[in-house]
């Protein structure tokens, strides 16, 4: 039988007021997450892929209640995560944490590293005091490659891969089931990117972390990820296991956008897409498919028919009319 996913997320919407005028009456939105459904089952990584603006961020957020949901549901474990109020969300909170992308941000460069770790443990009282707090927060510096030497020096002394390795174990301090590494190595040197898949690769191994993965550059999603979802302009155009989606894509934006992934081997040949235009706003997204302004395949219809994720294979699921076959002329 099939695991019970760890994370199902329904129809997920996400909208920005955009106000105006003398009294600042809402006058505009930006559709920034527009009806986002997926699942992700314990112990497997889902990949977030897009450009940006297209909402994968703002998805891992409204998941995690960093901001609320404009709409939609979000279960995990079977809790609607959605509807609790601050007492029951804060007891969640053990359970789902957040690597951020800046690493030079993220810290507050007024603490220590013992303070930064260290500081859920106090909130959530999963250290009785001072002296197993500190055992913890050396144990969890440990884990993720820095030395006990590190516990009182404050961020500015630390290079931005190590600065990453303490948001890492300040997201493990807690130890949750879940972890949304919103574009947690772009920041960072090429080099350094390797080693922070690696940690988090080896950590998921050793935790049993379930993680959503939310990245631009599709070569450093494809190392990590159990499977794949690709977002454009507020919506999911497709979703297959990795190697499925990287050798056989299926919608004409992740074609595009894996021809764009360079080579190493300059023997072999790849034809580049270049598309036409430029993305549409999400204040005022096109009608019908999202992508159609700039679809090379499209047909009238794509531009009347909103897309509809479809399953062509097992587990490969693609919104385009054209590709599925139900696109009319």
């Amino acid at each position: 039988m099939a695991a019970e996913p760890l994370l199902r997320v329904r129809n997920l919407k996400k909208y920005f007021p955009i106000r105006g005028g003398l009294l600042s009456r809402e006058v505009a939105r930006v559709h920034a997450v527009d009806d986002v459904s997926f699942d992700i089952l314990p112990g497997e990584t889902l990949g977030l892929v897009g450009e940006s603006g297209c909402g994968k961020s703002t998805t891992g957020r409204s998941i995690l209640r960093l901001i609320e949901p404009t709409s939609g549901e979000v279960s995990f474990q079977g809790k609607n995560v959605t509807t609790l109020d601050k007492r029951s969300l804060r007891g969640l909170r053990k359970e789902m944490q957040i690597i951020f992308q800046d690493p030079y941000a993220s810290l507050n460069p007024r603490m220590t590293v013992g303070s930064i770790i260290g500081e859920a443990l106090v909130i959530h009282k999963l250290a009785k005091g001072r002296r197993a707090r500190e055992e913890r927060v050396v144990q969890l510096l440990e884990t993720v490659g820095l030395s006990a030497d590190h516990l009182r020096r404050y961020p500015h002394e630390f290079s931005g891969g190590q600065r990453q390795r303490i948001g890492i174990a300040r997201a493990l301090a807690v130890s949750p089931k879940l972890i949304v590494a919103d574009e947690p190595v772009s920041a960072l040197d090429v080099s350094i990117q390797a080693q922070i898949i690696n940690l988090l690769e080896q950590l998921q191994a050793q935790f049993g972390l379930t993680y959503l993965f939310i990245a631009h550059d599709l070569s450093v999603v494809e190392h990590i990820s159990t499977r794949v979802a690709v977002m454009y302009l507020g919506k999911i155009v497709e979703i297959a296991p990795a190697k499925e989606l990287y050798t056989n894509p299926k919608h004409p934006y992740t074609e595009a956008l894996l021809s764009a992934v360079p080579i190493p081997d300059p023997t072999i040949k790849r034809k580049r897409i270049i598309l036409e235009g430029d993305v549409p706003s999400p204040i005022n997204p096109p009608s019908g498919c999202r992508f159609h302004t700039r679809c090379s395949l499209r047909v009238p219809s794509c531009s009347q028919n909103d897309q509809v994720l479809k399953e062509i294979s097992p587990g490969h699921w693609v919104a385009c009319q054209v590709r599925t076959g139900v696109a009319t002329a």
